[in-house]
């Protein structure tokens, strides 16, 4: 599990069944049950008694980012098996796998082919929404963590587990006892990969308002640069069977949250059975259903809704943006890069006939796995928006701003406008340095649901979205909200650019600001590669160790017009060609994405 920063942190716990003074040892080199090789020992931080069992929890604290550690555990009347446990990265480039669902109590079967799963599928993390028994028993929870174990891979890799409460945990103390959660209310957050992803972790069997809702919004305020973000939470707000109540409050509080500051997906449980949705936000106007209305651009998908062994449901209410519902025991599989989300929804009784994945292949699809296939399709694929970009990080300003204004390329916007007063959008201007451009604005009585687009074009016509942000509506007496936003690495992109920014009010209305134009330079200290006679370039690159290498080629419009992705390849020396015949005179970007590492080329074709 996790209190604290996941790539640098790990808490590791157990049931001290009998002998005295355990220790923990552990290294990133594999000593086997030698334990005095290990380089660094650690003995429990906390010791409980609770569910009939004496928990151990050591807490482990400045360990290196995506790094394997093994570890043994020790006492006065032996050593446990090695066993070990991989901290997560702090590298946005680094792709995640997620399991994700929730309740398990009832059916042990059902429960352990699950769990078998977790083992073969080997995620970084499980999301875990609730309701793993069914009386908060200490036999019962003997009996499930007694089954938690076949989580645990053949070569004895643990699989760290985020909880979050459900009705059938009847107190809080359940799971903070059990699970070590540092927050008393179990309402949390972890980051992952840097900026890739953020989860927040909620508590259905709380008040969903109030201080648990004020958290919500100022931690999904602090973080809105990060790309993606997951919320996990028990009661499903819209539940796809009939025999559940709906949970206006969660929409209330927490739904409107989600939509505002981009909540990409939601994961709830208790209703039992399976379902997805189209991307949703809150609304009541025309087309609507259930207070919610599919938005493909900034909504949120709703997926759930438990099956890891509790008592399967019939799906009998659907609604107008359900994708697909089922009734039968599963869980969401999620790989999160910085440029998709993918989300599957894995038939789990079968587990015994799946092949286990490695560390080297576990994106892969193992052999006998069961994924569901609905007429709408058997994986949900996400874009990220902001692609190659940097998210938008956004401060709250000072009194005062906190950067000059240049004013020879100050461009104030246009104060003709069907917005009310006393909205003012003022102080807009683009500042390139080295490979970047920031684009900034002033803003002050912005009303509540309105978004600032950011837009970028190499023509001045054809502009494309390149960030989408949220306006900041908290400001005492009218202050002034100051924003800022990154276009990282855009001299790879065109000889010039221009940018533009647009206000969308919640009723669709838009107004768009005059636009910026900025010389490229750096787009003419590249040197570029010409076809040959035939439309060849041909790119050597060389692989360190076997992986997967991505392709793709933009035309000087950014519109990808080539991607291209092979399989697994061995270590050695490679030879690419590209045939550039058929395509129209003009520049494209070839970037060349191997591992981590990406580089780009410039093609010039006469």
């Amino acid at each position: 599990m996790w209190r604290d920063d996941p790539s640098t942190t790990m808490v590791i716990g157990w049931h001290q069944v009998s002998g005295n003074e355990p220790k923990l040892y552990y290294d990133i080199i594999d000593h086997g049950k030698n334990f005095i090789a290990y380089q660094y020992s650690q003995s429990a931080d906390h010791v409980i008694d609770a569910k009939g069992m004496r928990n151990h929890f050591v807490r482990l604290k400045n360990l290196l980012p995506n790094t394997t550690y093994y570890f043994i555990i020790v006492d006065s009347e032996g050593l446990n098996k090695r066993l070990s446990f991989k901290t997560m990265p702090d590298d946005p480039e680094t792709r995640l796998s997620i399991v994700a669902g929730g309740d398990s109590r009832n059916n042990r079967k059902s429960r352990k082919n699950a769990n078998i799963l977790v083992s073969k599928l080997r995620p970084d993390c499980v999301l875990f929404a609730g309701d793993m028994t069914g009386g908060d028993t200490a036999g019962e929870w003997k009996a499930w963590m007694d089954d938690w174990q076949s989580t645990i891979t053949e070569e004895g890799r643990l699989i760290p587990i985020i909880v979050a409460r459900g009705n059938h945990e009847f107190s809080n103390r359940s799971l903070i006892e059990l699970f070590d959660v540092k927050e008393k209310e179990l309402y949390y957050g972890f980051t992952f990969g840097g900026n890739l992803l953020r989860v927040f972790t909620l508590n259905s069997l709380i008040s969903v308002g109030g201080e648990q809702r004020n958290w919500l919004r100022q931690d999904l305020k602090n973080h809105q640069h990060i790309r993606w973000k997951f919320a996990q939470y028990h009661f499903p707000i819209r539940p796809h069977t009939a025999r559940k109540s709906e949970r206006n409050e969660q929409l209330k509080h927490w739904a409107n949250l989600f939509y505002h500051y981009k909540v990409n997906v939601a994961i709830e449980c208790d209703a039992h059975v399976v379902k997805t949705t189209y991307p949703i936000r809150p609304s009541n106007e025309k087309g609507s259903d259930m207070g919610f209305i599919r938005d493909d651009v900034g909504g949120t998908i709703y997926v759930g809704e438990g099956c890891w062994g509790a008592p399967l449901r019939r799906n009998n209410d659907n609604k107008k943006w359900t994708r697909a519902s089922g009734s039968f025991n599963q869980f969401k599989w999620i790989f999160v890069d910085k440029y998709n989300l993918e989300i599957r929804t894995v038939k789990t009784n079968n587990a015994v006939m799946v092949d286990a994945l490695t560390e080297t292949n576990r994106f892969d699809l193992p052999r006998n796995i069961s994924i569901w296939e609905p007429p709408t399709g058997d994986v949900i694929v996400v874009n990220s928006k902001e692609k190659e970009e940097e998210v938008l990080q956004f401060v709250k300003a000072p009194k005062k701003p906190s950067f000059m204004l240049p004013q020879s390329v100050l461009t104030v916007a246009d104060e003709t406008t069907t917005i009310p007063q006393p909205l003012q959008v003022f102080d807009y201007i683009a500042v390139p340095k080295a490979k970047d451009v920031t684009v900034k604005w002033s803003a002050k009585n912005e009303p509540s649901g309105l978004v600032f687009d950011v837009e970028r074009a190499s023509n001045d016509e054809d502009f494309r979205t390149i960030a989408r942000i949220n306006a900041l509506t908290d400001s005492p007496n009218g202050d002034t909200n100051f924003y800022e936003f990154s276009d990282k690495n855009i001299a790879f992109f065109a000889e010039k650019v221009f940018y533009r920014l647009k206000k969308v009010l919640p009723n669709g209305s838009t107004q768009i600001y005059k636009t910026i134009g900025l010389k490229n330079k750096q787009w003419e200290e590249q040197q570029p590669l010409i076809p040959d006679e035939e439309g060849q370039v041909k790119v050597r690159y060389k692989l360190k160790e076997p992986t997967i290498v991505v392709f793709t080629i933009h035309n000087d419009t950014q519109k990808k017009v080539l991607s291209n992705k092979t399989n697994q390849q061995a270590k050695g020396n490679y030879l690419k060609s590209f045939n550039f015949k058929d395509f129209p005179a003009g520049r494209y970007l070839l970037t060349i994405q191997i591992g981590n590492t990406i580089s780009r080329e410039l093609i010039l074709k006469h």
